[in-house]
């Protein structure tokens, strides 16, 4: 065999060992990479499953939420508008619809009272529940509009969770001032909403003038001269 043939073979060879051992890399490339996937994978199921375990996960959702109502584009929109308000969307009337005040609540006393021991003063009607990370969103800034306007308007913020308790012991924890209650009667119609949070407000001579269903940021301005408004 002639120099020229075993070169040539030998070439052959060691372009095929080459070949092979790039493709030996590569595949040990896609299963390193596979296996961190996997990894990483497995940590996010563990912490997922861990948030809903304990039920932390809807505080973790609300606080993401909570970005959004920083950015100012969820605000109330004091403007009239059709008095079918779609998600996230702010209703008003200039021939605002009568408030139903049937609706029969307990305080976290244990005492029980109406909507109607509220006539006579703005009403701020909140339905909202802990396991609801967009009423989680929106808590913090009601909170610091109760601070402000919570002698001059009535918060009556409506828990929906099955358990009372839990609203209370979360109202505790998080260091709010809100008045929470619960339901201990039927919804009237005009409070009756598949969305949660959703949000009302009666006028002081007792007009339902908003309705709003979704989060939003209550603690501007505008609302505020909104409600003293409608003192």
């Amino acid at each position: 065999m002639c120099i020229t043939s075993k070169n040539y073979i030998f070439d052959s060879l060691k372009n095929k060992t080459s070949q092979y051992k790039n493709i030996k890399m590569a595949e040990e490339k896609k299963k390193k990479t596979l296996r961190r996937s996997l990894i990483e994978y497995g940590i996010i199921a563990a912490v997922a499953l861990t948030l809903y375990a304990t039920g932390l996960h809807t505080e973790v959702i609300g606080f993401a939420q909570r970005g959004l109502l920083a950015t100012g584009l969820l605000t109330p929109k004091i403007e009239n508008k059709h008095q079918n308000a779609s998600e996230n969307e702010i209703a008003t009337t200039s021939t605002a619809t009568p408030a139903d005040f049937d609706l029969t609540l307990m305080d976290e006393d244990g005492n029980t009272l109406s909507l109607a021991d509220f006539k006579g003063k703005a009403i701020f009607l909140n339905m909202w529940a802990t396991w609801c990370p967009p009423c989680i969103a929106e808590m913090p800034n009601i909170n610091k509009l109760y601070k402000e306007m919570g002698h001059e308007v009535a918060f009556v913020m409506v828990s929906l969770d099955d358990d009372f308790e839990t609203a209370k012991a979360f109202n505790e924890r998080k260091g709010f001032d809100l008045p929470i209650y619960t339901l201990q009667s039927r919804r009237p119609a005009m409070y009756q909403s598949t969305t949660v949070p959703t949000t009302y407000v009666i006028s002081a001579n007792g007009k339902l003038v908003i309705t709003h269903k979704g989060m939003s940021n209550y603690n501007t301005s505008k609302f505020k001269k909104f409600l003293k408004g409608i003192m």
